[in-house]
């Protein structure tokens, strides 16, 4: 095993045994208030659509947020942030450029969007496809309204963001819900009383879907922030 590979498997390890321990806080802290809805289409079509989880929409408060690189790098073959908030969506099952995904060879990254603002949220939809190991997804999602006097909007590295004032809201991992890995992936990210919370920053960890090569960075299509409006 070369030393770059041997160095990437070690800080993927370290990351899962964060998101292990993030489960059991989550558990501990009324896990089943949040509703995480998976679905997938094995080849898929540009229009997005699914049975048991929301189509993209355009005009959502995360196309109005400011997005900020953590940890990680962009793939320079990718959209960039741009592909997540732009409502123009893959029109195939492997288009770089209409997606966001990070470099190739490393363990996943973090991201943070920033609303301007404190929302009452209520979903965090993403979106991905791929014909192989891209397809899936595998996140961890935090959120923060910014007033925990502890609280860090830029937890780099691995620093744990609920040490920081960050809330962990959900465990996103599509690959245990469908056992091949390619395909159209739709998660909506809810709860059960309609409404996630009341926050101005959303942050993701995501985490490399497999990690036999360097091909295991999921091509996110789209991240919906949906703000409940009052009826």
């Amino acid at each position: 095993m070369c030393a770059r590979h041997s160095r990437y498997m070690t800080r993927w390890k370290d990351k899962f045994l964060l998101a292990t321990v993030a489960i059991l806080s989550l558990i501990s802290n009324a896990h089943g208030q949040v509703t995480v809805t998976i679905d997938h289409n094995p080849t898929g079509t540009g229009n997005f659509n699914f049975t048991k989880v929301p189509t993209p929409v355009k005009d959502d408060a995360g196309a109005r947020a400011k997005w900020l690189l953590l940890v990680g790098e962009f793939d320079p073959n990718g959209g960039g942030f741009n592909a997540l908030t732009d409502g123009i969506l893959p029109t195939r099952q492997d288009q770089p450029a209409a997606n966001f995904f990070s470099s190739a060879g490393s363990f996943g990254g973090r991201f943070r969007l920033d609303l301007g603002k404190v929302l009452e949220i209520a979903q965090v939809n993403s979106y991905s496809w791929h014909p192989s190991t891209r397809g899936p997804q595998v996140y961890l999602l935090y959120a923060s309204e910014g007033a925990d006097p502890k609280f860090n909007p830029e937890p780099k590295g691995y620093i744990d963001p609920t040490t920081a004032g960050w809330k962990l809201l959900a465990i996103v991992d599509t690959r245990e819900k469908y056992g091949r890995m390619g395909g159209q992936y739709g998660v909506s990210v809810t709860a059960t009383n309609g409404i996630l919370g009341k926050y101005r920053y959303l942050l993701f960890d995501t985490v490399a879907t497999e990690t036999e090569d360097d091909w295991g960075n999921t091509f996110y299509s789209e991240i919906d922030v949906i703000e409940n409006v009052p009826k």
